[in-house]
């Protein structure tokens, strides 16, 4: 079943929470092949936000135009009323918004430690405050410490995945935006990599997540918002949606009454 916006409600939710992120009638693509149709989208600050939807909807184009990866054609993204709708990957980098990307992209020859350390590259601070960013990092996950010295392409999927966040986290996010966390991977790392992030969540990051298992984003997330063909067609409270007989259907198999 196609979930597309003669069926559904479009819109963004009433948000009483400060927005880290608002998109307005955001349009981007690949040259001259528009993916993003007037995309309206807003982030809560401190809250885990999740965009789910079918292969093909579009996920992976937004997150590359939020990250400044590819240019916005038109409409507005803003951030703290700064518009950063032209702005480059660097200056977005800089403004706090983090791109975790599909497939975790390490350099596997590098050390995971020199993975994460590439993580604060641009970040213009002391080497005792990478040194804490390091500590962080091997808190949320043990597992990396052990691997520190190892070659990042000699680790299992999901420690490849928590080595990608863990770079991610080392750029001092405000928003960490994570595309596709569980792709690959079993439903124990999984069920590990979901409590890290609600740790993570619990002292005040702001995420957004692009997951292929509904369910888990569903029950993730704060607001979630639905993508079909390039537009946003649905947006809600996770525990709304997932109570949803057309999202089960579309998306979880389950037959409407």
């Amino acid at each position: 079943m196609r979930i597309s916006a003669s069926n559904m409600r479009n819109g963004t939710p009433h948000m009483a929470e400060p927005l880290i992120i608002e998109l307005r009638d955001l349009n981007a693509g690949y040259g001259e092949i528009q993916v993003l149709w007037g995309v309206e989208m807003a982030v809560c600050s401190g809250k885990i936000t999740a965009l789910i939807g079918s292969n093909g909807a579009g996920k992976t184009t937004l997150m590359r135009a939020l990250s400044g990866l590819i240019p916005v054609q038109s409409g507005h993204y803003v951030s703290d009323g700064e518009d950063l709708s032209k702005a480059t990957a660097a200056r977005i980098l800089g403004h706090g918004i983090v791109h975790v990307p599909e497939g975790r992209r390490l350099f596997g020859a590098m050390s995971v430690e020199d993975n994460l350390l590439m993580g604060a590259y641009s970040r213009n601070v002391s080497r005792h405050e990478v040194s804490r960013g390091l500590e962080r990092v091997y808190a949320t996950f043990p597992k990396l410490r052990e691997r520190r010295n190892q070659a990042s392409a000699t680790l299992s999927g999901g420690e490849q995945q928590m080595c990608a966040i863990g770079r991610g986290l080392m750029s001092a996010p405000r928003l960490l935006m994570i595309d596709e966390l569980s792709l690959g991977l079993s439903p124990l790392l999984v069920e590990q990599l979901v409590a890290a992030l609600r740790v993570l969540n619990g002292e005040g990051m702001s995420i957004l997540l692009v997951e292929q298992d509904v369910t888990t984003a569903l029950d993730l997330c704060h607001t979630a918002y639905i993508m079909d063909m390039g537009r946003i067609v649905r947006s809600g409270s996770g525990e709304k949606l997932l109570a949803d007989p057309i999202i089960r259907d579309a998306y979880l198999g389950v037959p409407q009454d």
